[in-house]
């Protein structure tokens, strides 16, 4: 098979792209390799090579029975806000995309409403809600909030793959008998794994990088998510920049293994019209 050649057309192209590359990837790399140097060493070379590659720092930290309990906070909060996000946004979607009743666009335009402003402005009522209900320090008291976050976003995107599904299945679906509930199950939801996997990727990211309100709903070091263990390296008079750096890069490698992996389905997802509605 014959090397693919590069067309001089296209070279401003891929330049731009080695760009946008190089911007997304100088700081990832310059923290993996902050890992391994000595707080004086990444205030003199902070983006150079380490000295030494023995990592002390990481294996302090992957010795450390709080990271395994933090990321282990995260994966559940991560896994249940994502599985709850695609249960009920799909099942939404499913109902906007395919049922007609009155209020239906109404309806819909109220709940894609909380795209339009930050959750940090309703962390207040929010809290107060969440400690009425009796949920602080528990997974629920951020999942639940999270879910509701992500629900607009969700609808959005998997109402517009579902209406572009081809309007023959559900005629043939309902010649044999199948009613809504069944095309859902066994016809959309097959048909609809793209745009699931981008729906679960999104959602995955913003729940592991969630910062403040695991900072709010939660006053248990032992609830807390990963990225409230960054708290644990910043002193009253000094901070411990290499250990942060390499804390950062353990926790967020998962995260992105798992964005690799589904990096294929995202992009179907995409180009089959998941933000088209």
């Amino acid at each position: 098979m014959a090397a693919p050649t590069l067309r001089p057309s296209l070279l401003p192209q891929y330049l731009v792209l080695l760009a946008v590359a190089g911007i997304v990837l100088v700081p990832l790399v310059a923290a993996a390799l902050g890992g391994f140097k000595t707080l004086g060493e990444l205030r003199v070379n902070p983006l150079g090579l380490p000295a030494s590659w023995d990592g002390p720092v990481y294996w302090e930290i992957l010795g450390s029975a709080r990271l395994w309990r933090m990321l282990f906070n995260s994966a559940v909060i991560a896994g249940l806000t994502v599985g709850l996000v695609l249960i009920v946004g799909s099942m939404a979607a499913f109902i906007f995309a395919h049922v007609v009743f009155f209020g239906s666009r109404m309806l819909l335009n109220y709940m894609l409403l909380g795209l339009m402003f930050p959750a940090a402005t309703a962390m207040l009522p929010l809290f107060i809600r969440v400690r009425d209900l009796g949920l602080l320090d528990t997974y629920w008291g951020v999942v639940l909030p999270q879910v509701a976050f992500g629900l607009g976003m969700a609808i959005l995107m998997l109402r517009g793959f579902f209406r572009q599904l081809p309007h023959e299945l559900w005629e043939a679906a309902r010649v044999d008998g199948c009613g809504y509930f069944q095309f859902y199950l066994r016809i959309t939801l097959p048909l609809s794994r793209p745009i699931l996997a981008t729906v679960a990727v999104f959602s995955l990211v913003a729940s592991w990088n969630s910062y403040l309100l695991p900072l709010i709903m939660f006053n248990t070091p032992e609830m807390y998510p990963w990225p409230l263990g960054i708290m644990n390296y910043q002193g009253e008079y000094s901070t411990e920049w290499n250990k942060i750096l390499a804390f950062v890069t353990l926790t967020l490698a998962p995260a992105i293994v798992f964005f690799l992996l589904a990096q294929r389905h995202i992009v179907a997802g995409l180009a089959k019209g998941a933000v088209k509605g």
